[in-house]
């Protein structure tokens, strides 16, 4: 199929941005359009006109802002994924990114274009609620930040406003160094993933838990992190049973997703087991852990 009929702007400015969507509902944003493009094809989205945002400089670069790295809206990922800044100081998402798609859809897809996608599948969104972080975006009554824990409405759905430009996504960076674990299963390599896990953990140097982290993707409607696995964990030596023992009791709790690629059983003992995988390499990983 091809897709209806539209029209075509590149805005110079954001505020020109945000002005075409407020005047425009069906009008739709594109960066990357890894995922819009072929949903137009299908035609699953028919946009009035696309608002080709990609070389607007307010949503280019990567930022160090010391408890943070801040990425442009449209960074590519391909360009995250070769950075020394994001490998020496964001290790978790530097561990996804080779799981995003494929390397051509990564040369062309955007960090925030993953994000505002929503996708619970998908791994960006899963790193970023994983570490806690957050967005900036920008309406025509000015700037605005979300929590990536308010952010995630439903599958393919967030808190951004109607007329809202995402402009920045911000990942936490630790103070301590840090161990990651990151692992996905999927029909093929790169496909869209059934369960994945990400982990994040720093130890003293007695090998005791001073934080964790552990999030889910593709099991519940929204990338989730699983803060009771946090809790229990945190002053511990995160042993394979202290691990088993917190992964019991968080996955028991969570609402599992159903479709037709995987039940929620299967979804649920995949997700404890790869949950454990991703806690176990973020320990084995970190400096000063002694399991």
């Amino acid at each position: 199929m091809k897709a209806a009929a539209f029209s075509y702007v590149r805005p110079s400015t954001l505020a020109e941005a945000c002005a075409i969507l407020r005047a425009d509902e069906d009008a739709r944003l594109i960066a990357g359009g890894q995922t819009l493009a072929p949903m137009m094809a299908m035609r699953l989205a028919r946009p009035s006109q696309l608002v080709d945002i990609a070389r607007l400089p307010e949503l280019a670069g990567v930022a160090d802002a010391g408890d943070a790295l801040v990425f442009g809206a449209a960074v590519r990922q391909a360009e995250a994924e070769r950075s020394p800044l994001v490998a020496a100081r964001l290790p978790l998402l530097a561990k996804a990114l080779p799981w995003v798609g494929h390397q051509p859809t990564r040369s062309r897809g955007t960090i925030g274009g993953s994000v505002a996608n929503a996708d619970p599948a998908a791994e960006i969104p899963l790193v970023l609620a994983t570490l806690g972080g957050a967005v900036d975006f920008m309406t025509c009554d000015g700037p605005g930040h979300i929590a990536a824990q308010d952010f995630f409405a439903g599958p393919m759905m967030t808190a951004l406003p109607a007329d809202a430009v995402l402009t920045a996504v911000r990942f936490p960076v630790w103070s301590t160094p840090v161990g990651v674990g990151f692992h996905e299963i999927s029909a093929r390599r790169s496909d869209f993933a059934y369960v994945s896990a990400a982990a994040q953990a720093s130890f003293d140097e007695d090998g005791v838990c001073i934080a964790c982290t552990l999030g889910l993707g593709g099991a519940a409607a929204v990338p989730t992190r699983l803060e009771s696995v946090a809790l229990k964990l945190a002053g511990r030596r995160m042993t394979d049973a202290e691990i088993a023992e917190a992964l019991e009791e968080a996955v028991a709790a969570l609402e599992i997703m159903t479709d037709s690629y995987a039940s929620p059983e299967y979804r649920r003992r995949v997700a404890k087991e790869l949950g454990a995988r991703a806690l176990r390499d973020a320990r084995d990983s970190a400096p000063g852990s002694r399991p």
